[in-house]
């Protein structure tokens, strides 16, 4: 998995090693591609991921500082004119 927010496989919340899923930041109709072309990925324990309620997939506040902490690492090295290209909305 190709990622910006991480190097180490390990859950990006906890740091958990065994369990992993792959989570795409920006999901749904387009943005799953968009994702998978940019990086716009992080590995997630299953807690985190889908398997609770804390799980990003139920949890919006999750959802939306994973989303601004990936923005703001695409925008070490791009504009938010191309963040917004991409994804069509600003989180920060």
């Amino acid at each position: 998995m190709k990622s910006i927010m991480q190097t180490e496989r390990r859950c990006y919340i906890c740091g958990a090693i065994n369990g992993l899923h792959e989570h795409h930041i920006f999901f749904g109709t387009g943005n799953r591609k968009v994702s998978e072309r940019n990086g716009f990925k992080c590995w997630l324990c299953g807690r985190h991921h889908n398997l609770s309620e804390e799980g990003v997939h139920f949890n919006r506040q999750l959802d939306l500082r994973l989303k601004m902490a990936c923005q703001a690492k695409y925008e070490e090295h791009h504009s938010r004119r191309e963040f917004m290209a991409l994804i069509g909305k600003n989180y920060l």
